[in-house]
């Protein structure tokens, strides 16, 4: 399958139907050779396959039938029933060509899905973290790196029990059951380390294998100086309001952007956004970008 996708890559589209259109004129010449000996029009369905990846429906139809008029007419066969046979070629080679052009076009999808959610994890101030249905963990950003192994080693295919007990249970749930949650917990460091953790984390699906992803966050700073209970929940009131251009800032620094990425997009100067940042921070009561995400999720979740 994967060498089946390098094949019909985008970038590759030119050659791609070059060759079927060279396959399609070979296929005409050697069925027009072996008239009215033998029919090859079966063989159309191999530069149809090629030219799915690429050409629009319509095109996609037209090729169809063109193929089944070239293989009707260098078939031999009786004329009488040369109108019938030419729809229902039309209609299976068309039929072909539409059926594969979707199956491609939802698995194109589907790896432009799983290269977004890479480039989000990797480029996040927040540790992310994503778990297959075996508890190892598939994928994990720098972030996640320094604080759950400070030591550097590899955190890709560890088990996240071991790090995270609370989530192993959860990366092998019923891989049916769509669910989003939060807890604070005990994190474990490689290093035997520990401290208390906050950790949202939701279930999602890659090729129909169920997922976990997980953002971790360290709050055993603020544990002691933490409100009652009853305050920590996500109370409106409670929180420091943000004008618009801080919300705006906000929302691209979740998205992992840097501040110079974040003065283009915004058409700001990047003192205006040192600035901006410096007054989330005080808002906020964070220290870092991660302390901001964090806080972020927490009380602004609605904003966001």
């Amino acid at each position: 399958m994967a060498r089946l996708e390098r094949l019909l890559d985008r970038p590759k589209r030119v050659s791609a139907l070059i060759t079927s259109g060279a396959l399609i004129t070979a296929i005409a010449l050697a069925d027009w050779k072996t008239t009215p000996y033998l029919s090859i029009g079966f063989l159309y369905l191999l530069p149809i396959i090629i030219a799915a990846g690429f050409l629009p429906r319509p095109a996609l139809v037209a090729l169809g039938a063109l193929c089944a008029v070239l293989s009707e007419t260098f078939s031999g066969l009786d004329p009488s029933g040369r109108v019938s046979r030419l729809i229902f070629e039309t209609l299976a080679l068309a039929g072909c060509a539409l059926f594969v052009s979707e199956l491609l076009r939802n698995r194109r999808l589907s790896l432009e899905m799983q290269q977004r959610l890479r480039a989000l994890v990797e480029t996040s101030p927040a540790a992310i973290v994503t778990i297959d249905r075996c508890g190892l963990i598939d994928l994990a950003n720098q972030a996640a790196i320094e604080m759950l192994v400070p030591s550097g080693t590899c955190l890709i295919g560890q088990p996240i029990g071991t790090f995270v007990p609370e989530l192993q249970n959860a990366s092998s749930a019923d891989g049916a059951m769509q669910f989003r949650a939060s807890m604070r917990c005990q994190v474990h460091r490689s290093n035997s380390e520990s401290f208390i953790g906050e950790v949202w984390f939701s279930s999602y699906k890659e090729r129909d294998v169920a997922k976990l992803a997980a953002i971790i966050a360290d709050v055993s700073e603020d544990q002691r100086a933490a409100p009652p209970a009853a305050s920590t929940e996500i109370g409106h009131t409670d929180r420091a309001s943000l004008n618009r251009r801080q919300v705006a800032v906000l929302r691209l620094v979740l998205g992992g952007f840097t501040n110079n990425e974040i003065a283009s997009r915004l058409e700001m100067t990047s003192s205006a956004v040192k600035n901006t940042m410096q007054q989330l921070f005080s808002k906020a009561g964070a220290h870092n970008r991660s302390q901001m995400v964090r806080i972020a999720l927490e009380r602004y979740r609605d904003l966001l």
